[in-house]
């Protein structure tokens, strides 16, 4: 993927409201992926019981006490609910963050090294892209149990090979531009060009490239938890809920489908915006 870029200074068109004034999809998206993190990062704040504790009979339906029942094991999904979205959460964002460090890093030193160098670096990143993500996952989640962190390396490292090639694209065409080969030949060192052209004028291809990855990171966290990896024990996990609330979604639903529709909507939601923010980098460079 190649992306053309400008010199600094032009800005992107701003959206307008949809037909009748009502908001574009990308709005509610935002709105949506707000209101979700807010609730994974605040919700254990608010929950009415102890996600941990066997308050009831398993499978339990909706009622006064329990607004959402009661789970496989009789503890309360609401209370699960709120405090099961903040681990997937900072797991998946501390990935995407390492992730997009790695990416531009390696993907900076590539374009700027010299041509043997940038392809040797890339053969290597390329032999860690044919690992297949999921894989990368279960390896090191299982070879670490309960590690957070062991987590959001193998996330990182399942996400910043393809990072480091989009990024190194963009560094490749701004370093071909004329201003970028102006600086050079008035005698500006690589290091300035390296700050005031190349890492400016690929921000916008970071950070549509973060937002993507953040899609991918949160499907590979919450993959992890309905596999069980991750923190272990009764700890609450979205993704864990739907696995072991799952065989009893026919007695009740709603101990499987609140943690799955919340899952699906986050993704959904920043998916959306990165579709969004893809457009507008597009626009901004044409």
């Amino acid at each position: 993927m190649t992306t053309v870029l400008t010199p600094p200074g032009r800005r992107a068109r701003t959206a307008r409201p949809g037909p009748g004034g009502r908001p574009r999809p990308p709005l509610l998206a935002g709105l949506g992926t707000g209101l979700i993190l807010l609730l994974a990062l605040l919700g254990p704040l608010a929950a009415p019981h102890s996600p941990t504790e066997q308050l009831a009979a398993p499978f339990q339906q909706p009622d006064g006490r329990f607004l959402l029942g009661t789970d496989v094991l009789g503890r309360d999904v609401t209370s699960r609910v709120l405090s099961g979205g903040r681990t997937i959460v900072l797991t998946a964002l501390a990935g995407t963050a390492a992730a997009g460090a790695v990416g531009v890093t390696a993907g900076v030193l590539a374009a700027m090294a010299s041509r043997r160098l940038g392809d040797l670096l890339l053969r290597c990143v390329d032999a860690l892209a044919v690992l297949p993500a999921l894989l990368v996952v279960l390896v090191l989640a299982a070879g670490f149990p309960g590690s957070d962190t062991a987590l959001v390396a193998a996330v990182a490292l399942a996400t910043a090979p393809f990072s480091t090639r989009v990024l190194r694209a963009a560094a490749d065409t701004v370093l071909s531009s004329g201003y970028v080969e102006a600086a050079l030949a008035r005698g500006d060192t690589r290091r300035a060009v390296l700050r005031h052209d190349v890492l400016p004028n690929i921000a916008g291809p970071a950070l549509m490239d973060t937002a993507l990855r953040l899609v991918a990171s949160l499907h590979l966290t919450a993959t992890a938890g309905f596999l069980g990896l991750g923190p272990g024990g009764a700890a609450p996990d979205w993704g864990r809920m739907v696995s072991e609330n799952a065989p009893g979604a026919t007695l009740a639903a709603t101990p499987f489908l609140a943690p799955a529709l919340l899952l699906v909507l986050l993704s959904v939601c920043v998916g959306l915006l990165a579709g969004r923010l893809a457009d507008l980098v597009g626009r901004g460079s044409a």
